[in-house]
C-alpha cells in the first residue's frame, strides 16, 4: 500500500491491518486470531533446504517467535514439532515465480521469494501457511520469517513508503534487511492484540 513520508500510528495501523490509505477507508476487514496462544512450526522441509538452509531457518523461526513474544501483544506464540500448528511454515523446493502444489493454504498461488497464506472465516482467522522459495538467499531468511510471521498474524499489507525503509519490517522498500520490530510495528501488533 503506497503512502508517502511519516505516518501516525493510526494511519501505519490502518494500513497494515486492513489496507486503508492515509484519510481512506479499508479494503479489507481487519483480520484476528480469536485465541490467545498460538503454535508455530515447520511442517516441511525440502531436500533443497537440508544443511545450513535449513539451520538457519529453524533459527530464524525461534528469534522471530522471541521477537514477538517480547511485544507483549495478548498473544502468544509457541514452536514445536506438531502436526497441525495453527501457522505451518513450509521451506519448499520451489523457486519465485514457479506456482505452489503443495501447502494447505499456499497450493495454486505463485511463489514469491517467501509467502503467506490465511485460511479466515468473516474476519477471523482459522490458519495461516508461510511458504519459503529457493530463490531467497539464506542471509534475509532473518527477517523475512519475522515479517511473515507478522502478516500470518493479521498485519497482511506491506507498506510501500521509502521512510519506513530502515523503520519497519513490513516495509516493501526494505530488501529483507531488517531483522527487528520497528516501533510502528510493535504498537500495531499490541493494537491488534491488546494486552490481557
Amino acid at each position: 500500500m503506497d503512502s508517502d513520508g511519516p505516518l501516525d500510528d493510526t494511519a501505519f495501523y490502518r494500513l497494515v491491518a486492513c489496507a486503508a490509505p492515509p484519510d481512506g477507508p479499508c479494503a479489507k476487514p481487519f483480520y484476528k486470531w480469536n485465541k490467545p496462544t498460538l503454535t508455530i512450526s515447520i511442517v516441511e522441509r525440502a531436500p533443497a533446504f537440508l544443511g545450513g538452509k535449513r539451520t538457519r531457518a529453524e533459527a530464524a523461526l525461534v528469534r522471530a517467535v522471541q521477537r514477538l513474544n517480547g511485544v507483549g501483544m495478548g498473544l502468544t506464540l509457541t514452536t514445536g514439532e506438531g502436526a497441525a500448528p495453527d501457522i505451518a511454515i513450509h521451506l519448499l523446493d520451489i523457486a519465485r515465480g514457479q506456482t505452489i502444489s503443495t501447502g494447505t493454504f499456499l497450493k495454486g498461488k505463485t511463489m514469491a521469494n517467501a509467502i503467506t497464506a490465511l485460511e479466515v472465516k468473516g474476519s477471523t482467522i482459522n490458519g495461516a501457511a508461510i511458504g519459503f522459495s529457493t530463490t531467497l538467499s539464506i542471509r534475509q531468511y532473518e527477517s523475512v520469517m519475522l515479517e511473515e510471521i507478522t502478516q500470518a498474524l493479521g498485519l497482511i499489507t506491506d507498506v510501500q513508503n521509502p521512510y519506513y525503509q530502515t523503520r519497519s519490517i513490513l516495509s516493501q522498500n526494505a530488501g529483507n534487511s531488517l531483522k527487528t520490530l520497528g516501533i510502528q510495528d510493535r504498537m500495531a501488533l499490541t493494537r491488534h492484540y491488546p494486552p490481557r
